[in-house]
C-alpha cells in the first residue's frame, strides 16, 4: 500500500444518537472502510483499550461522563496512531482548537457535511496507512545498525525505505547524495547489513581530506619496504571488504589521479597493493557518498565521467532536515530514549512549545546536529520534561527572530488579519509545505487547509 493508493481503515465511530450514528456507518462503510459503533463514550473507551482502530470518529458531547474529550485522551494514551476526529457544535470550535493541541487529528462542525466528513476520514486513513508501510519495512530492515536515525514518516522518507528494500537484495553500486549530517553512512550500513553480503564486512572510508599517496594506501595497501615506514605487509580497504561492502564517503573530493586508478579496480575486480607487480582479486559492492553536485563536477571536469556513470548504479538522495520538518518530533523522542540509555537519565518528553522551537529551526547539521541538541539538553534538563528553557542559546534566539518575523506588521489589525499573516509567513518559512506548517502552528492539517482556502492563500 503506497499512500497514494485507496486507504481502508478501521474506523469507530462514537455517537449517541442512533440516527446519526447509522448515517455516519452508511456513509463511512460505502468508502470500504470497517466500521464499528459505540453508543457512549464509556464504551467506546473499553473498546480502544480492547483493541487499536486506525480512526476514531466522536461527537464532542455524548450525553454521559465521558465526552469525546476524554475518548481523545484514552486513545492517545493507548493507541497513539489512532487518528481522532471530533463534531462538534460551532459553539465548541474553540474547545475542539484545544483539543487539536491534545493530539486530534481534526474536527468537523455540525452541520455535518457527509462529503467533508469523508474527505477528513480520507486523510486520516492515507496517514495511517503511510505509517503502516513505514512500519512494515522497518521490520524487514535490520533497526540494530540505526536505520531508524534517518527515517520518519514524511513522504520522501518512506519513498527512500521502498527504492532501499530491493537495493538491499541486489548487487548494484549506490550513490547516495545529502548534505553533511542527513546519515549517508547510516542508509549505506542499513543496506549492506540487508543485504547477502551482510556476513561480509562493511568498511568505510571518508575519501576528503586525505592526500593521494595516503588514501591509494588506504585502500590498495601495500607490500612490505613498498616506502620508508612500510615494514610489514597490509592489506588495504578493498581486501579487507572482500566478500562485503566498501563505503566510500565523499567521494567527490576524492583526487583526480586516485578516480583512474579506483575505476579501474571497479572494472577489472583487481586491487594493486603499493609497490607490489601482481594483482589480488577482490569482490566488493561500492556505496558511494556525497555531499557535492557530481554532476556538475562532471561538467567541470573536476569529476571523471567514467567513473561517475560506474558508482550510479543506482541514486538516493536523502533530504535535508528542513525539508521533513514533520520528522522532527520522532526524532526528537528517539534521541530523548538514546540519551536517557547512554547516560542514565529519566526525561520523559518534551513539551509542544520547546518541540515546535526545534522545528522552527533550519538545522545546517542536519540529524547529527539535532541529535547532539536533544542530548545536551538531556543531560542539562532541571526537569523531567524538555522545555524552551532547555534549548540552546542560538536556537532560542532563532526562534525569537522567527516570531518577530512572524509578528512583524501585526499589532493594530484584526485576529483574523493576525491569523492569515502567521499562516502565510509560516508557509512561506518551509517553502509550501503544509505538513510542517501545520506542525510548527499545533493545528491539524485539514483545518489549515481551511484556512488556507478561507484567506485565499497560496
Amino acid at each position: 500500500m503506497y499512500p497514494e493508493d485507496k486507504a481502508i481503515a478501521d474506523i469507530l465511530i462514537v455517537e449517541d444518537e442512533a440516527p446519526h450514528a447509522e448515517a455516519l456507518h452508511e456513509g463511512l462503510s460505502r468508502m470500504g472502510h470497517h466500521c464499528s459503533v459505540a453508543s457512549d463514550g464509556e464504551t467506546a473507551i473499553t473498546q480502544i483499550k480492547a483493541r487499536r482502530y486506525d480512526i476514531v470518529v466522536t461527537d464532542l458531547f455524548l450525553g454521559g461522563p465521558a465526552d469525546g474529550l476524554a475518548v481523545l485522551q484514552v486513545a492517545a494514551e493507548y493507541s497513539p496512531a489512532t487518528k481522532v476526529i471530533l463534531i462538534t457544535a460551532h459553539s465548541s470550535v474553540e474547545t475542539c482548537r484545544k483539543a487539536l493541541q491534545q493530539g486530534a487529528f481534526d474536527y468537523i462542525e455540525k452541520p455535518l457535511d457527509i462529503d467533508e466528513l469523508r474527505a477528513v476520514v480520507t486523510r486520516a486513513a492515507e496517514h495511517t496507512a503511510q505509517k503502516r508501510v513505514i512500519e512494515e519495512l522497518r521490520c524487514r530492515l535490520d533497526e540494530r545498525y540505526g536505520f531508524d536515525n534517518i527515517v520518519g514518516n514524511s513522504s520522501e522518507m518512506l519513498r527512500i525505505l521502498m527504492t532501499v528494500q530491493p537495493l538491499a537484495c541486489s548487487d548494484l553500486s549506490v550513490l547516495i547524495l545529502g548534505e553533511s549530517g542527513t546519515g549517508k553512512e547510516l542508509l549505506a550500513n542499513a543496506i549492506h547489513h540487508n543485504s547477502q553480503r551482510s556476513n561480509h564486512n562493511f568498511v568505510p572510508i571518508n575519501c576528503a581530506g586525505l592526500s593521494e599517496s595516503l588514501l591509494e594506501d588506504e585502500l590498495f595497501g601495500h607490500v612490505k619496504g613498498a616506502f620508508t615506514g612500510a615494514t610489514t605487509a597490509r592489506a588495504g580497504r578493498f581486501e579487507h571488504a572482500h566478500g562485503g561492502t566498501l563505503f566510500l564517503d565523499e567521494i567527490g573530493d576524492m583526487p583526480a589521479t586516485m578516480q583512474a586508478k579506483l575505476l579501474r579496480v571497479l572494472e577489472n575486480g583487481e586491487v594493486i597493493r603499493v609497490g607490489a607487480n601482481e594483482g589480488r582479486k577482490v569482490d566488493v559492492r561500492v556505496i558511494s557518498a556525497t555531499n557535492t553536485n557530481l554532476a556538475e563536477r562532471v561538467e567541470s571536469k573536476e569529476f571523471r565521467q567514467d567513473l561517475y556513470f560506474r558508482i550510479k548504479g543506482a541514486t538516493i538522495e536523502i533530504p535535508p532536515l528542513r525539508r521533513r520538518r514533520e520528522d522532527i518530533p520522532l526524532l526528537i523522542d528517539q534521541f530523548i530514549s538514546e540519551a536517557n540509555k547512554a547516560h542514565k537519565t529519566n526525561i520523559k518528553g518534551i513539551t509542544k512549545e520547546a518541540s515546535r522551537a526545534l522545528m522552527a529551526y533550519p538545522w545546517p547539521g542536519n540529524v547529527r546536529q539535532l541529535r547532539n541538541v536533544v542530548e545536551n539538553m538531556v543531560v542539562l534538563a532541571g526537569t523531567d520534561k524538555l522545555t524552551t528553557e532547555d534549548l540552546p542559546a542560538d536556537i532560542q534566539h532563532q526562534g525569537q527572530q522567527i516570531a518577530n518575523l512572524q509578528m512583524q506588521g501585526l499589532a493594530g489589525i484584526s485576529i483574523e488579519d493576525a491569523e492569515k499573516q502567521l499562516i502565510a509567513n509560516t508557509l512561506k518559512m518551509v517553502s509550501g509545505n503544509r505538513e510542517q506548517a501545520a506542525g510548527i502552528l499545533g493545528i491539524g492539517e485539514r483545518t489549515l487547509y481551511r484556512k488556507i482556502k478561507e484567506y485565499g492563500l497560496t
